[in-house]
C-alpha cells in the first residue's frame, strides 16, 4: 500500500507535489510533450481551479507548489490532469517524428500490463509524492528546490534562464504561466 505521502489530506492545504513518468522515462526532451503539459496546467488554472505557487518540469518528472480554490478538490484536478495528459503524450509520442517510438510505447505498455484500470498504456507513477507545506519555510524551501532542480542538473546557470518553470515569475520575467508569487 503507498505511504500517507501519497495521499492529500487536507483539501485546502498547500502541497509539494512530484510526478515521475514511469520508469523515469526522460520524455520531456521534446518541445511538443513539454507544452502538452503547460497547456494542461494552465487549462487547470483557468477552468479546475488549481493555484500554482510554483512549477518545474524536468525530463521525466514534475514539480508543483499548489493547492485548489475553495469549491475545487487538489486530488481531482491532479487525477484529471494525469489521465488527460497520459492520452495527449502517448498519442503525440505515437504521431511525432520519435527515434524512441518503439521503446517508450513499450515502456508504457507493460508498466500498465498488471492493472486492471490501464487500458493500454501507463504513462504516470502512481501518486503525486504529496508533501503538504504546513509552514511558511518549508513552502520556501520547496519552492528553491523546485527552481534549483534544472541547476543541479546542468541544464541553466541560473534558474530563471530555464523555461519550463516559475523561477521566470519570481525573477520578474514572464513566465509561461501565471503564477501566485509567495
Amino acid at each position: 500500500m503507498p505511504s500517507s505521502q501519497y495521499f492529500i489530506h487536507n483539501p485546502g492545504g498547500t502541497y509539494f507535489l512530484t510526478m515521475t513518468v514511469v520508469d523515469w522515462v526522460d520524455v520531456f526532451s521534446r518541445p511538443t510533450y513539454r507544452h502538452i503539459i503547460v497547456d494542461s496546467l494552465r487549462y487547470c488554472q483557468q477552468q479546475k481551479g488549481l493555484q500554482l505557487f510554483g512549477w518545474c518540469l524536468m525530463s521525466n518528472h514534475l514539480h508543483l507548489l499548489a493547492t485548489a480554490d475553495d469549491g475545487y478538490n487538489l486530488s481531482d484536478i491532479l487525477r484529471d490532469m494525469k489521465k488527460h495528459t497520459s492520452k495527449q503524450l502517448v498519442k503525440a509520442i505515437q504521431e511525432e517524428p520519435e527515434s524512441r517510438r518503439d521503446w517508450m510505447l513499450q515502456r508504457f505498455a507493460y508498466a500498465g500490463k498488471y492493472q486492471s484500470n490501464v487500458k493500454e498504456y501507463k504513462f504516470w507513477q502512481d501518486g503525486n509524492q504529496a508533501k503538504e507545506c504546513s509552514s511558511q519555510a518549508f513552502l520556501l524551501e520547496k519552492l528553491h528546490y523546485i527552481h534549483q532542480n534544472p541547476v543541479r542538473n546542468l541544464l541553466v546557470e541560473e534558474p530563471e534562464h530555464y523555461l519550463f518553470s516559475s523561477s521566470r515569475n519570481y525573477a520578474g520575467l514572464k513566465g509561461l504561466l501565471d503564477m501566485e508569487l509567495l
